[in-house]
């Protein structure tokens, strides 16, 4: 009975076309959403390894050994900045003309201007220019990858069976721990052919061509993909139904709903911080004040990444069973507690600990952010959802993500101690178990137990 009324619940928001058919298209779907986004992150990912090991040496070479850190991590912030523009501009026209024409133009974006800056000149060649160049294509990287997430994640979650909307996200969630593993491999596959020398001069180049990869997912999306149904269903009502057309999405978005935004952005505040301190914090700290080598670290980041990536997915399917609040607030609260033993492991000087610590954190982190692309999608209406998705999501990046690697940077470099790191991961980890406790449940009892009912708002006036 459950599953009967289940399938015909998505059957209603799907074309008529045989349940085979129907579900060989999701498939589809699903492996596009994961390849693109593993792509896209790839992309966005790689400036940053790249901000940790190589750029200080090519784009501020003048500077010493904290400045020209600090300088490179202040361009890692640049795409962060341009993320919430991206997001408003991508959520605008996607609730208007669509999620996938929205999607293709990020992709594109975001594929131009990592090959262009493996193409870039550095200081010693064009002088001033290069590291104007690389913070103006790190801007249209955040641009892209500003509106690349919410669509992604809604052409995923709107297209699935609406019981399984919390799994069916994750496969563009998961495509954050495959870009990481993805960046890694990149740049261990490059320093272990060729010298270091070598690896300065040209090498680092390689892994940022790679993302020429993306234009075949681009054509593939653009012929085999179809956008929504929840998004068809909007636009047949189009010429009838004003109440089920928005003509300014992000306005509305904006002023209705600005509180939720707000919140929703809250809920990403510990993954974040976590997370850039993983991949980009400890990266340059453990090679410059712990001694360890950046291969050592890239392996660890590596394999903490592959283990994890399976808690996404579960987080996700979790969320589908106990509804997206309880996932999100134990992870928060596992990733607050684990804020001050992370740094004590870290500092040991073992890589083994280091090991350890960056892999229970991985997986806490994890699990928060498997239920997200759910989540924030479901708290607003279907005809301003990707921008009130993507401004939450952003905004958080702009205020959390892009700057915690340079915060702990300048942290570590005032203090001569990881103390107050600890504290900001604990405290934006308390921000997210706030943000989750103010926000309503989108999958309660009421909704999983009732097949006809669905998870997330009504399409509004």
């Amino acid at each position: 009975m459950t599953d009967k009324a289940i399938e015909e619940t998505d059957t209603a928001l799907t074309p008529p076309q045989g349940h085979k058919t129907r579900q060989r298209a999701h498939h589809k779907l699903l492996a596009a959403g994961l390849f693109g986004s593993s792509i896209e992150w790839y992309d966005f990912f790689l400036y940053g390894t790249a901000a940790a090991l190589v750029f200080p040496h090519v784009f501020f070479p003048d500077a010493s050994a904290l400045m020209g850190t600090l300088l490179s991590f202040s361009t890692f912030w640049a795409g962060f900045i341009a993320r919430p523009l991206g997001g408003l501009i991508a959520g605008h026209y996607g609730d208007k003309y669509g999620r996938k024409p929205a999607v293709l133009t990020c992709l594109l974006l975001m594929g131009a201007a990592t090959f262009l800056i493996g193409c870039l000149p550095g200081t010693a060649q064009i002088g001033i220019w290069a590291p104007i160049l690389l913070v103006a294509l790190r801007f249209v990287q955040g641009l892209a990858c500003g509106g690349q997430w919410g669509g992604i994640v809604l052409l995923l979650t709107e297209s699935a069976n609406p019981k399984r909307r919390g799994f069916s996200g994750t496969f563009g969630q998961i495509g954050v721990s495959l870009g990481i593993i993805l960046g890694n491999l990149a740049f261990l596959a490059a320093t272990a052919a060729i010298s270091t020398e070598a690896f300065f001069a040209w090498g680092w180049r390689i892994p940022f061509l790679f993302s020429a990869l993306l234009f075949p997912v681009v054509w593939y999306i653009h012929t085999k993909v179809e956008d929504t149904p929840e998004f068809r269903e909007l636009q047949q009502h189009t010429a009838n139904s004003a109440a089920r057309v928005v003509r300014a999405p992000l306005a509305q978005a904006l002023t209705r709903h600005w509180r939720t935004v707000l919140l929703a952005s809250g809920l990403m505040a510990a993954i974040n911080a976590f997370l850039y301190i993983n991949i980009a914090g400890i990266l340059s700290y453990g090679t410059t004040e712990l001694g360890h080598s950046r291969n050592d670290l890239l392996r660890i980041s590596l394999l903490a990444t592959a283990i994890s990536a399976g808690f996404i997915m579960w987080g996700g399917h979790l969320s589908d069973k106990i509804g997206r609040r309880p996932v999100v607030l134990i992870g928060a609260a596992l990733i607050a507690l684990w804020a001050f033993p992370y740094f004590w492991l870290v500092n040991t000087g073992s890589l083994i600990w280091c090991f350890v610590a960056v892999t229970v954190g991985s997986l806490f982190s994890s699990l928060t952010y498997g239920p997200i692309a759910a989540y924030i999608g479901e708290l607003f209406a279907p005809n301003v959802r990707y921008s009130a998705a993507s401004v939450s999501y952003q905004l958080s990046a702009i205020t959390v993500s892009g700057g915690t690697p340079f915060i702990m940077t300048a942290l570590i470099a005032q203090t001569g101690s990881t103390t107050w790191v600890s504290a900001f991961i604990a405290a934006m980890g308390a921000l997210t178990v706030l943000c989750a406790a103010l926000l309503p449940e989108t999958n309660s009892e009421a909704v999983r137990n009732d097949p006809a009912t669905l998870p997330g708002q009504p399409a509004t006036p």
